[in-house]
């Protein structure tokens, strides 16, 4: 069996050591979040959507002031 995994773009998020565990662990659960409110709000479109990286990253840019974890965008084949 074979699987084509499209093109695309993610977020590599990464929480400093500063950032407490208890921390880190709820802001990974509102970026999960986000993932499954972009899925409702997109007629369950998901990770792999074109416009994904545009539509969720102010909300990205908010969690991030919050919680202190930096990102970079990847395109991955």
């Amino acid at each position: 069996m074979k699987a084509r995994i499209p093109k695309h773009r993610e977020f590599i998020i990464d929480f400093p050591k500063e950032v407490s565990e208890e921390k880190a662990n709820e802001g990974w659960g509102k970026l999960n979040q986000l993932v499954e409110d972009y899925k409702k709000e997109h007629n369950g479109q998901s990770v792999y959507a074109p416009t994904f990286i545009e539509d969720c990253e102010p909300a990205v840019k908010a969690l991030q002031a919050e919680y202190g974890f930096t990102y970079t965008v990847q395109e991955n084949q």
